[in-house]
């Protein structure tokens, strides 16, 4: 692998948006694995794969153990049909809680307009009985 293939630290959080305490903590839970030349972490695709799919399963609400587990059961000699499977199954549960919580929330936003409208509406009352 040449230079131009790996990144620093400091090329993964700027292309990443992420912080090198953050890249730490995912190599400690064994998310990532840079390779070492001396002190330095080095980046090379695969890692920047992995923070990828990593980023993309935290932004979908998966648990790191559940994004790590998926990781996990990547094999470049296989079609990976296990890993895909077991995605579609997490993808699909998750799916399922964002659109209760979409619906939950949708109702809460009813609600709270009705409320609003309520207490404005009293608050013209008033000021209107002050005036008088």
């Amino acid at each position: 692998m040449t230079a131009s293939e790996t990144f620093s630290i400091r090329q993964m959080c700027d292309t990443y948006a992420v912080t090198p305490r953050t890249l730490r903590f995912y190599e400690q839970k064994e998310l990532l694995f840079p390779a070492r030349v001396g002190t330095q972490r080095t980046y090379g695709r695969a890692c920047r794969t992995r923070l990828q799919l990593i980023l993309r399963g935290k932004r979908f609400g998966f648990s790191l153990e559940d994004i790590r587990q998926l990781l996990d059961m990547y094999d470049p000699g296989s079609s990976n049909e296990a890993q895909l499977l077991r995605t579609c199954d997490l993808a699909r549960d998750r799916l399922a809680q964002m659109e209760a919580q979409r619906s939950e929330l949708d109702d809460a936003i009813t609600e709270l307009r009705d409320q609003l409208a309520q207490g404005e509406a009293s608050l013209t009352r008033f000021r209107r009985a002050a005036a008088e």
